[in-house]
């Protein structure tokens, strides 16, 4: 319960800048625990955060797990993504060989159309939350070559 209160959290914006105590200020009552986990507006990749334009929008949420050692394959997601770590590590290497390193409780906001692979550089299966706002009937991960 206390995983979906702090996904639902991140999803709504609701983890903001808010301190131990404030949860209150967001319409919460008091004793229901908000903790700020992630509040940008650019993603992993610097880019700004754009929402998609469409006449079908459509908001998925899917739990991806990567054994130890394993790696998601070069792609790119079309649409914006927004991933809660639950647990495990992971090391993301974008185009360019920029890398970034994330462990459970993490929260992070995918590079729209920049070329990533994530392996999994721990010893735990990586199990994470991924939430996206896409487009229905459009895929949200395209494979891709490995960059050159």
């Amino acid at each position: 319960m206390k995983t979906l209160l702090l996904l639902v959290a991140i999803f709504t914006g609701a983890s903001g800048l808010l301190r131990a105590g404030q949860a209150d200020a967001e319409g919460y009552k008091p004793v229901v625990q908000v903790t700020p986990l992630l509040r940008t507006s650019t993603t992993a990749a610097g880019q700004p955060i754009a929402y998609p334009r469409t006449d079908a929008p459509e908001v998925t949420a899917v739990l991806v797990e990567i054994p130890p050692g394993a790696e998601t394959g070069w792609h790119k997601h079309p649409f914006p993504c927004y991933a809660y770590m639950l647990s495990g590590e992971l090391t993301v290497e974008t185009e360019g060989g920029r890398t970034h390193h994330l462990v459970a409780g993490q929260a992070l906001i995918e590079a729209v159309n920049v070329l990533h692979n994530g392996r999994n550089t721990g010893s735990e299966p990586v199990r994470l939350v991924l939430f996206v706002t896409g487009e229905k009937g459009k895929p949200f991960t395209v494979r891709t070559p490995a960059p050159k």
